[in-house]
Formats: structure tokens, sequence, C-alpha cells
């Protein structure tokens, strides 16, 4: 009953704020529009955080996100190429300001359904920042009943809430804060709770015409004392290709999913324990 009253507020909240702002009229494009900030992130992620960036209407878009395996483990794994973990994410616009998504992560077998939405949009003159909206609840179907006997469906379900605060400083330079919260049924930790807390902070620098270099971080605010698990960072560059954005990073976390990137970090950039990945993205 709990588990069925959060996924109610969180899918059904944010459509009931869209109604009183009418924010799924508004337009985001790459154009000044009533002196809104235009082009605040050119990618739908920073690196693993997601940015302020929506699917246009009626736009289909396909994300394919890669992580390597580490590269601390060199020739052995050819550098994490035998590890690697891939994630399809299907995005589609409702509105301009409304994204529904689903995808399926090779990382324990996750499904994800989510939703992305437009509160506010930084504008000249009036509101400071752009606010977007993050829901999504995920499946994990790696659960094994052999490794785990009384495992029910209830505990394959993970929940994220989370508010995207972005500011364009310049034309060069964009930030972006992003409190969250998520909630997993089954933690790998015993003495983890099951809500668990963290802020992300993330930005993009504009080198050059197409190039820029982006970086994120999560906080995690609660994580347990005697977890082995890490807090993310995240670097890499962006490339415009053709309207498209193609993303090159390094990161300490190999899993792409929310929960799991804030929650299941592993790796140790002190000690060259990181990956290489990517995101590509095609709209049709």
């Amino acid at each position: 009953m709990i588990m069925k009253k959060l996924w109610i507020t969180l899918f059904f909240l944010p459509i009931g704020l869209f109604a009183q702002e009418d924010l799924l009229d508004e337009i985001d494009t790459d154009s000044t529009n009533n002196s809104y900030a235009e082009a605040t992130f050119k990618a739908l992620k920073i690196v693993n955080f997601e940015s302020t960036k929506l699917v246009a209407k009626k736009d289909f878009t396909l994300v394919v996100a890669h992580r390597f395996g580490s590269i601390e483990n060199g020739f052995d794994t050819f550098f994490g190429l035998d590890d690697a973990v891939t994630r399809l994410n299907f995005i589609y616009g409702i509105s301009d300001g409304f994204n529904i998504g689903i995808s399926r992560s090779s990382y324990q077998k996750t499904y994800q359904g989510s939703i992305k939405y437009r509160l506010l949009r930084q504008q000249e003159n009036g509101f400071p920042f752009t606010l977007v909206g993050f829901n999504a609840i995920l499946i994990n179907t790696g659960l094994s009943e052999d490794n785990l006997p009384k495992l029910e469906f209830v505990n394959r379900l993970g929940y994220t809430v989370q508010f995207l605060l972005a500011r364009k400083i310049n034309t060069k330079l964009s930030l972006e804060l992003a409190p969250t919260f998520f909630h997993d049924n089954y933690v790998m930790v015993d003495s983890q709770d099951n809500s668990q807390f963290a802020i992300g902070f993330g930005g993009r620098y504009k080198i050059a015409k197409r190039w820029s270099i982006n970086a994120d971080y999560g906080w995690h605010l609660n994580r347990a004392s005697d977890s082995p698990f890490r807090n993310p960072l995240s670097i890499g560059v962006d490339l415009e290709t053709g309207g498209h954005v193609f993303q090159m990073h390094f990161t300490n976390a190999q899993p792409m999913n929310t929960n799991y990137f804030l929650g299941q970090s592993t790796g140790d950039w002190s000690e060259g324990d990181i990956y290489f990945g990517f995101n590509l993205s095609r709209t049709f």
C-alpha cells in the first residue's frame, strides 16, 4: 500500500503542477524566445546526471550509453572492453516541456520508466534559473531467487525523485544543482537505509564552437558508514556533430541509472579504478 501511494505521488503530482503553470506549451529550442536562456546544456545528460534539456515535442530520441570496465585491469580485460555495460534509453516528447522515457540497462538487467518535465525557465529580467523535474521507477530483474529465496517482486523496485536547477552564467559556462531522493526496496548493504538522499553538482564549459568540457559529482548524504560504495565523479567532453551531441567521459561509476550511480559506484579515482564511456543520441 505504501509503495502504491508513492508510485501515484511520483507520477501524478507533476501533472498537477503543469496544469497550474501551463508549462506544456513552452518551447524548448536553441533559439532565444521571449529572452529565455538558450542551450543551457546541449545534451540530455551532463555526464551521468540528467541535464535540464528536454526532447522537443513529437521527437523520438534513442540514447545509447556505454561504460567499459575499469581501465585499472589493463590488457587483462583490454582496458575494460571485456566488461562493458550498455544502456538503451528511448525518450519521446509529449510536448516541448514534458518527456516520457523507457530504458533497459545490462547492469543488473534493469528496466526503467521515467518522466521529465520543465517547471520554470531562466529568463532575462525574470526568473534566474531553469527548473526541471525528473521522476523514475526501475525494476531490477537481475536479482536471483537462488541467492535471495525470500525475494518478491516488490523487492526489485526502486524510485527516483530529482529536481534540476540550472543557470546559464554566460555563453560558455552553465551550472546545475540536483537535489535527489531515491529509494531502493532492496539494498546491498544491510545497514544502508532504503531511502537515500544526494545532491548533484554539474557544469558545462564551452571551449570551442562544437566542443565543451562537462563534469558532474554526486554527494551521497546518508551513506552507511560500512558501505563499500563511493560518490560518483565524472569528467568528459561533448562534441556537437550534425545536430547531435556525442559525449565521451571518464567516471568512477559504471552503472548509469540514477539510483545505481549514486548508490553503487565502486571505482576509485585515486587508484586508477575508473571507466571510460560514452553517450550517443539519435533523434527520429
